[in-house]
C-alpha cells in the first residue's frame, strides 16, 4: 500500500505556481492526483505522487526554492488537528514531543526525531517513501514548515543555531539565508535544525491543559481507527474540518466518499442530523476554549469554522441563551 500524506501538504501550491509560470491543475493532473486536494487539506493522498509533483515543479519553473516558496507563509496550523494539541501544550518542548509523538497522523512517509546532547537539540525530519524518488522540494518544504511553525509557537524572533539539508547546495544560497536568517549548511549527514536546549523551555502563552487532554484523547480515538458508525465518521470530519473554514455536508460527504444524500441517510437511522452534529462539536469545544481568557473571542469563532464573530456570536446566543462574553464573565472564576 502507497504511503499517504493530508493534502494540507500542497497548500498555496496553486498561487506558488502560477507565480512561477505553471498551470497547477494540470500538473496535479499529471501525477494523478485528485482535484480535491487543492482545497480540502483532509484529503490522503500519495506522498510518491506528491513528491514527483514538487519536483517537476521545481524543475520545469526552474526555481530550485520550489519548497521553500510553499513552506513560506505555513504556520503549525498545517498541521491539521494536531496542531489543535501542539497548541495546548505548556513549553515548546512538550509541543514537540506532541508533534513527533503524532506526526504519523499528518504524513506516514514522514519521520520526525529529536536528540538533545551539550545543550544543543536537533531536529531531524526524513522521509520513508515506497520507492525512489527525488525528495529535495519536500524536505525543503519540511524543513521550511518545522521552521514556520517554530516561529509561530515562539510568537516572537526565533533563531535556530544552523539549519542542515543532505542535499547538494544550490548554485545560490542568498534565498536560504532569507528565510531561515541563519546558517545553512548543505552536503550534511540529516536534514533537520538544530537549536538552543533552552529555547524549548519556552512557555506557550494560552496553553490549556484540559483542552490537551480532550484534543490527545481525541487523536487517539483516531489512530485507533475506532469509529464504526456514520454519526462517528462524520463527527471526526467536522472535528478536523471547523478550524479550515469549509466544513459543510457536501465536504464531509465527499471526504467520506459518499453524497450528501448517502450521509443524511445513514444519519437518520442512527437518530442524527448534520446540522446536530456539528452543533455538538462546537458546543463541546467552544466551552473549553472560552475558558481559556487569554484567547480572544475572534480567534475561537475562527477555530470553530465561523467566517466572521457576528456569525458565531448568534450560533453562541442561540446554543446558551447569553453572549460568549456574558459566559466568559459567569465562569471566569471556574476557568482560574
Amino acid at each position: 500500500m502507497p504511503r499517504l500524506i493530508r493534502s494540507a501538504v500542497l497548500t498555496n501550491y496553486v498561487e506558488v505556481a502560477r507565480s512561477v509560470g505553471l498551470d497547477p491543475h494540470r500538473m496535479i493532473a499529471e501525477f494523478r492526483l485528485p482535484p480535491t486536494s487543492l482545497t480540502d487539506a483532509e484529503i490522503k493522498v500519495s506522498a510518491t505522487a506528491v513528491g514527483q509533483l514538487l519536483d517537476a515543479s521545481a524543475t520545469r519553473s526552474g526555481k530550485l526554492d520550489f519548497g521553500l516558496r510553499l513552506a513560506d507563509q505555513r504556520t503549525v496550523a498545517n498541521l491539521g488537528a494536531l496542531a489543535l494539541l501542539v497548541r495546548e501544550q505548556p513549553t515548546i518542548r512538550k509541543s514537540l514531543d506532541v508533534m513527533v509523538a503524532y506526526i504519523f497522523l499528518h504524513s506516514e512517509s514522514l519521520l520526525l526525531t529529536l536528540r538533545e546532547r551539550d545543550g544543543e537539540v536537533t531536529l531531524s525530519l526524513a522521509f520513508d517513501i515506497d520507492r525512489l524518488v527525488r525528495i529535495r522540494q519536500g524536505v525543503e518544504l519540511g524543513i521550511g514548515t518545522l521552521h514556520r511553525s517554530l516561529q509561530h509557537l515562539f510568537r516572537e524572533r526565533w533563531k535556530p543555531l544552523a539549519i542542515y539539508f543532505s542535499h547538494a547546495a544550490p548554485p545560490k544560497k542568498d534565498v536560504y539565508r532569507k528565510f531561515f536568517r541563519t546558517e545553512v549548511l548543505f552536503n550534511q549527514d540529516f536534514n533537520g535544525i538544530v537549536c538552543a536546549s533552552r529555547d524549548l523551555d519556552v512557555a506557550v502563552p494560552a496553553a490549556d491543559a484540559k483542552m490537551a487532554r480532550h484534543v490527545e484523547q481525541y487523536l487517539d480515538t483516531i489512530a485507533a481507527r475506532r469509529n464504526t458508525s456514520m454519526t462517528a465518521s462524520v463527527r471526526e470530519c467536522i472535528y478536523t474540518m471547523l478550524p479550515s473554514g469549509l466544513c459543510s455536508a457536501d465536504t464531509v460527504a465527499a471526504r467520506l466518499g459518499v453524497d450528501r444524500r448517502t450521509v443524511h441517510r445513514h444519519l437518520a437511522r442512527e437518530g442524527a442530523t448534520f446540522s446536530s452534529i456539528m452543533d455538538s462539536v462546537r458546543a463541546e469545544l467552544v466551552t473549553r476554549y472560552i475558558a481559556n481568557q487569554e484567547r480572544p473571542l475572534a480567534s475561537i469563532a475562527e477555530l470553530l469554522g465561523f467566517s466572521a464573530l457576528s456569525a458565531f456570536s448568534r450560533w453562541f446566543k442561540l446554543e446558551f441563551a447569553c453572549s460568549a462574553s456574558e459566559w466568559r464573565a459567569d465562569h471566569a472564576g471556574g476557568a482560574k
